[in-house]
């Protein structure tokens, strides 16, 4: 029998990637597969809570510094490339852990989702036309050509306004079209983390401070230019504020943690809408190991 996928997701700072190596140590033969979007960066290591190559204890993992920053990321790339991943370790009698926060990674990966391919043309002449027109302009061009999306997306999040609009320009299909079913793509065990906001945001701090102390700022200094996509890694861009003399080292720490603790917000919202996830409270760590391992009773006989 072909087992299940586990994934272990949720907001950042709750210990999903110290859970993923326990469970593959305990597991005995299994792999890591990365569904954080910014791990996929190379270089881009203490910014993003990477497991350096010691910490990974012999576990093999998958899609970890497969970009340079100069590189946009894609989903659509990410999916091809996680799924190879995903099937050579299956076919191979392995367990598949994935691991990450980037939920529409995490879906895409998981679920069965057509992802229409980018047209940089397009998509260009969608931003000259946003930058011309204004956002509100530029809703009410989607709400013509499709309504329903129009309806989903709020005016405000442009971003998502102008990839809907790629999207119909591009395929002729409604934008929904594209949405995730909700249909597995393979057998799959869900493990969401969570933990009480005190808990969590004390964690955030305590990672922004520790991430100054490991490097951040050196680390930063030394990427050169940063794709749109590598720019919205949290960190980053308040240690380059830093380093240009906007902002103290510890306006800096309280920068950076609440950007965290904004994404962590962010994470749990998307998280909610799966009904699939099983939650576990992650306040404490060492009880995270003995409840996963009896679900997967079932396949490790």
């Amino acid at each position: 029998m072909l087992r299940p996928v586990i994934a272990v997701v949720g907001p950042t700072a709750t210990g999903k990637s110290a859970l993923a190596l326990a469970l593959a140590e305990a597991l005995g033969d299994a792999e890591v597969v990365n569904a954080d979007s910014m791990q996929l960066y190379r270089g881009m290591d203490v910014g993003t809570a990477k497991l350096t190559v010691a910490q990974r204890r012999g576990i093999p993992h998958h899609q970890l510094d497969v970009l340079e920053p100069s590189q946009e990321a894609s989903v659509a790339a990410y999916q091809r490339h996680a799924r190879a991943d995903v099937e050579a370790i299956r076919s191979a009698g392995r367990w598949a852990i994935v691991v990450g926060g980037s939920g529409l990674y995490v879906r895409a990966l998981l679920e069965e989702l057509d992802l229409p391919g980018r047209d940089p043309q397009v998509r260009a002449e969608i931003e000259a036309r946003l930058a011309r027109t204004g956002p509100t302009a530029l809703h009410a061009a989607l709400a013509t050509l499709d309504p329903a999306a129009a309806g989903a997306i709020d005016p405000r999040n442009t971003r998502r306004v102008v990839r809907a609009l790629e999207v119909v320009t591009v395929t002729g299909r409604p934008f929904a079209a594209s949405l995730p079913s909700g249909d597995p793509h393979w057998p799959d065990v869900r493990l969401g983390l969570r933990a009480e906001w005190p808990v969590l945001d004390r964690r955030i701090a305590a990672r922004a401070r520790r991430m100054m102390a490991d490097g951040l700022l050196d680390e930063a200094a030394a990427l050169g230019p940063l794709s749109r996509t590598a720019a919205r890694a949290t960190g980053y861009a308040q240690a380059l504020a830093h380093l240009a003399g906007l902002r103290t080292h510890d306006e800096t720490v309280e920068d950076i943690a609440l950007a965290t603790r904004q994404l962590a917000r962010r994470q749990v919202k998307w998280f909610r809408r799966d009904a699939r996830l099983r939650w576990l409270d992650a306040s404490d760590p060492d009880s995270l190991l003995p409840a996963v391992l009896p679900m997967l009773e079932e396949w490790q006989r």
